[in-house]
């Protein structure tokens, strides 16, 4: 070989070399909420489909991108959550979205279940892999009442199902989930699903609405922030415990064009007065359905998913009324649960109507779903007098 050769031979080399180096790396970029997100995902640590799905390839998928590739980007994930305060469920929703930038849902549903897994165990949850037949479980230890999606336990620790919603129709009691035991380091925290603050939107996302309603023969007109994106959050949300769902938030766009023209509205008012009003606001500035006609199933929607539908049920109201006064008077409150119903009480310095005791407190009925009947303040339905009920929440100021 004449030595012109070898020179381009080895020029040729580096610059294969210099290729492979440069697309080693992936860079991840997308818009979350109020920031962006940025990383490297190296591409050495991607890895083809499994062939199918089996624990020994699910194995081999772990050991084979269990490298130091992975590293940087669980770095930035957990970055970005401490940064942006993002509670667990919205830290999944960020996971969600890098993994499909990784390896799309659309086109491997297993790789992208397998990658999710992957970064959640990395991140220090302990999260569980399992095969039903040809679908992969993906389990999370949670160790809050959750209602409506499959569980199970091992070591009295609970397991909730992360990605049940994309199997509809599937009953895990008739078709078993075989656990897949795969030993991750670090891999130890609990995954709570209480959204205790919501992302700092960008501005020009939101929508806006108009409401109104009557009170006292005066009309009220509301034009208030909504976004769209809330409804993204809380899509494959379940029903968590009452405590989890009366406080979940507005964001601050929302709040923002809602809660100070409330104040407004009732500072002239009495206390007895004002809750009220807010309690005839969450009546009838919304349009009633119950969940079974609206959404063919139990679905609990957040204060400002409420304020955004188009119908609401007596949970929906119940949470708005509860964050209302909360925000508006900060008053004890407690949530009173029938068999097909829910309403709400509050503790005034003086009882209105025909009080419910609880804990040796008394507490004022103040219904804010519509009935047969425009109820007053310490007023129930009379289809519901004689009805056991238990209170579900309690809250104290």
């Amino acid at each position: 070989m004449s030595r012109y050769v070898k020179i381009l031979f080895y020029c040729l080399l580096l610059l294969s070399t210099a290729n492979l180096c440069a697309q080693s790396n992936r860079r991840i970029c997308f818009a979350f909420y109020d920031g962006t997100f940025n990383a490297d995902a190296d591409t050495l640590a991607i890895v083809d489909p499994t062939p199918e799905l089996s624990v020994k390839n699910i194995k081999n998928f772990y050991d084979n991108v269990n490298a130091d590739y992975y590293k940087p980007l669980i770095k930035a994930l957990l970055s970005y959550k401490e940064d942006h305060q993002l509670d667990d469920w919205l830290y999944y929703q960020l996971v969600r979205k890098t993994v499909q930038q990784i390896s799309p849902k659309e086109k491997n549903y297993s790789k992208y279940t397998l990658y999710k897994w992957f970064l959640m165990v990395k991140s220090g949850y302990d999260a569980r892999l399992a095969l039903a037949g040809k679908k992969i479980i993906f389990y999370v230890y949670n160790n809050e009442d959750i209602s409506d999606i499959p569980s199970y336990t091992v070591h009295d620790k609970k397991y909730m199902c992360l990605n049940i919603h994309d199997y509809p129709g599937t009953d895990l009691t008739t078709q078993a989930a075989v656990p897949v035991d795969i030993n991750v380091p670090g891999a130890i925290n609990s995954f709570s699903y209480k959204v205790t603050r919501m992302p700092d939107f960008t501005p020009t996302d939101y929508v806006e609405k108009d409401l109104q309603f009557t009170y006292r023969h005066k009309a009220y007109y509301f034009r208030i922030k909504l976004n769209p994106l809330v409804d993204s959050i809380f899509r494959n949300y379940p029903v968590v415990d009452f405590e989890s769902y009366f406080n979940i938030p507005l964001s601050k766009e929302t709040y923002g064009s809602l809660i100070p023209l409330l104040k407004k509205n009732v500072g002239s008012m009495n206390i007895t007065k004002g809750v009220d009003y807010l309690m005839h606001f969450t009546r009838y500035a919304f349009l009633y359905e119950n969940d079974d006609m609206n959404f063919g199933r139990e679905k609990r929607l957040s204060p400002e998913e409420t304020l955004f539908a188009q119908y609401s049920d007596c949970d929906d109201r119940a949470a708005l009324f509860f964050y209302l006064v909360k925000e508006i008077y900060n008053l004890p409150m407690i949530a009173v649960l029938y068999p097909t119903h829910i309403t709400m009480a509050v503790q005034f310095d003086k009882p209105v109507g025909k009080p419910l005791f609880y804990k040796g407190k008394a507490y004022s009925f103040c219904e804010p779903t519509p009935q047969l009947h425009d109820l007053k303040i310490g007023q129930v339905s009379a289809s519901l007098k004689q009805v056991p009920y238990k209170v579900v929440y309690e809250y104290n100021p």
